[in-house]
């Protein structure tokens, strides 16, 4: 496999500057529990997007989404989107609630704010909406709506470090936010995640849920669960950050390069008016599901991994009840991820580019 492009792979801070880190935690002899690394890494992220949003650093990407959920749920329906990972739905039905799913935007591919009303019934407690490949919801409209109705909204930022949308951080925008700080995000901790809260009593809800329910080493404020970031991921995100900016113009470049050697004009994601990309993912729309396979087999032939994603429209799990999503079913069949990260060369995009103009 090491011959073979993947469609993504994690940027490699220099192992002197992760190994300072790590350093650091082993002077203090402390690798877990929110020690130094991590309460350091929580103010220099918040620092770095300017969110009033306070994080809470986690173990991985899912647990802020079951935390959001148990806290905000109750255990009703949730509104949500059928084109995002499937933690987005998994984490609905594994938290004992109940999606449903509402079509997305064909040009925005974000949930169609215009159909939620319509799904709301006296069961519904939350809005969970993904910002799909980083282009923000209608944050406005969904506000409003979960104001007029009661409703509680969580937005799956999985893919949104470092977006902002009309000069503010993505993740000031409902009540919680989450994001991943997997290996192949842009930027991570080689495992992680987050949750962004701007309420400060729902901020306490969600810290000591998220470390067993503590509140001091003997009393428990309330339930909770195991999702502390150890200092070592901490590590990893404090050797990350500071080469945010030139990861990011790496992306860009990257995206831009696909955008005009492409010899004819397909579909890449249109972005919301006022919003600041991070550049995170390229997507390309094809004319079929055939045709994506055909592309997929073509670059395995040359040695390049292309991806479905998403795939398949979450509202077709065997685990959940089926609503009819046409236009998430036909984007999610048409649609692939293209190789983009760090140190993908020129030589190598040009390669793909040309597999996929023939």
């Amino acid at each position: 496999m090491n011959n073979v492009i993947p469609v993504t792979k994690p940027f490699l801070p220099p192992i002197e500057e992760y190994m300072a880190q790590v350093q650091r935690a082993y002077n203090n002899e402390w690798l877990t529990n929110r020690g130094e690394l991590v309460l350091e890494l929580e103010t220099k992220i918040q620092e770095y997007l300017g969110s009033k949003s306070k994080p809470i650093a986690m173990n991985n990407g899912t647990i802020p989404l079951q935390i959001a959920i148990k806290l905000l749920g109750g255990g009703g329906e949730i509104i949500t989107t059928p084109f995002s990972y499937v933690a987005t739905t998994s984490t609905i039905v594994w938290e004992g609630c109940t999606p449903v799913f509402v079509d997305i935007d064909p040009v925005y591919w974000t949930i169609d704010e215009t159909k939620i009303e319509e799904a709301i019934t006296e069961k519904t407690t939350c809005i969970l909406a993904t910002h799909v490949f980083g282009n923000p919801c209608n944050v406005e409209e969904i506000e409003r709506i979960a104001k007029k109705h009661n409703l509680y909204v969580i937005y799956d930022a999985a893919h949104c470090f470092g977006v902002k949308y009309k000069g503010k951080s993505i993740f000031d925008w409902g009540d919680i936010s989450t994001c991943s700080f997997h290996a192949t995000k842009i930027f991570h901790t080689g495992e992680g995640g987050a949750a962004f809260v701007n309420n400060e009593e729902l901020y306490e809800k969600v810290f000591y849920s998220h470390n067993f329910g503590h509140n001091g080493p003997t009393d428990f404020q309330g339930v909770g669960i195991n999702g502390k970031m150890s200092e070592l991921q901490a590590a990893m995100g404090l050797a990350v950050l500071p080469n945010m900016k030139s990861i990011l113009l790496r992306r860009k470049d990257n995206f831009l390069r696909y955008e005009k050697n492409f010899k004819r004009e397909f579909q890449i994601v249109k972005l919301r008016e006022g919003t600041e990309w991070n550049y995170s993912y390229v997507q390309l729309v094809l004319e079929s599901s055939e045709q994506v396979e055909t592309l997929k087999i073509k670059c395995l032939e040359d040695g390049i991994m292309i991806r479905r994603y998403f795939f398949p429209s979450l509202n077709q799990l065997n685990y959940v009840d089926s609503q009819s999503c046409p236009i998430a079913e036909g984007l999610s069949k048409s649609i692939v991820t293209l190789p983009s990260y760090y140190d993908l060369s020129e030589v190598i995009q040009n390669r793909i580019i040309g597999i996929i103009n023939e």
